[in-house]
């Protein structure tokens, strides 16, 4: 009997692989205040999903194209007659509203849509698990190759530019990644709540981050534990695995800030 026969090790091996791709991406979110174009990538994803069930192709793939196609328009539109954040909103919404009805209209396909939206991480078999992990792979192996160049963007435009960066092509690395991550993430957690598992151990992360790679590795590092701690608890408590990660990472993210205020020193 092989370990991977074990539902639950399959789960906490997924839930670990999504967390670590999410931690340092999850981070640039933060910096970069890209909270809603996460949400926007993450909602059009449904779509990909309808389109790959309809075209009978993986899910995965099709939930990446249409990632990486939400993402690469909103940052080609940005900046271009529209605010970002109103740009962000109706490519968010309208995206989910179409995906929820493209679903509708399969026949003789059966979609347990509550998974895709909320998660289904008891279900994640060994092929999912391959694509997690390869998912993740790929996005720690561009984060780290762009390492410094995305964070000279980040925190200075000006100097990227001035040392040979530009800003706009790394945005763009960012953007692969981030479809990347809501493709793995999405049998994991859902569409609706990829966005949380992004930003929530990485902004629980903050208080105890000296430099940009700690942040990252305690992003990381908190990720996984709300992976465990909240598999532990759904399958303790009998509550949704997905929303009940999400909700131990914001018991992580509520104690973090709380030892953040009692070891500030008092002026």
């Amino acid at each position: 009997m092989s370990l991977l026969d074990s539902f639950l090790v399959r789960a906490v091996l997924a839930g670990l692989g999504v967390a670590l791709a999410a931690a340092p991406l999850g981070c640039f979110v933060v910096w970069r205040r890209m909270a809603y174009f996460g949400d926007a990538t993450a909602h059009a994803s449904i779509l990909g999903v309808a389109l790959a069930l309809a075209m009978s192709i993986s899910v995965f793939a099709g939930a990446l194209a249409v990632a990486l196609a939400m993402a690469t328009t909103v940052s080609a539109l940005s900046g271009r007659g529209y605010a970002v954040d109103t740009l962000l909103g109706v490519l968010a919404h309208s995206s989910l509203a179409f995906g929820l009805v493209a679903v509708s209209f399969l026949q003789g396909v059966r979609i347990d849509l509550m998974a895709y939206l909320f998660g289904d991480i008891l279900a994640v078999d060994r092929t999912d698990l391959a694509l997690i992990w390869v998912g993740a792979i790929l996005v720690l192996a561009l984060i780290r190759w762009r390492w410094s160049a995305l964070l000279t963007a980040t925190l200075n435009p000006d100097l990227a530019y001035a040392g040979g960066i530009d800003p706009r092509r790394e945005q763009m690395v960012l953007t692969v990644a981030l479809a990347l991550v809501v493709a793995a993430a999405i049998k994991v957690v859902g569409a609706l709540l990829i966005a949380a598992l992004l930003l929530i151990p990485a902004a629980a992360a903050r208080p105890f981050a000296t430099t940009p790679e700690r942040m990252a590795m305690i992003a990381a590092l908190l990720g996984g534990v709300s992976a465990c701690a909240g598999l532990w608890l759904s399958y303790r408590f009998d509550t949704p695995t997905g929303p009940t990660i999400v909700c131990t990472a914001a018991g992580l993210f509520a104690l973090s800030n709380l030892a953040g205020l009692v070891a500030r020193p008092r002026a």
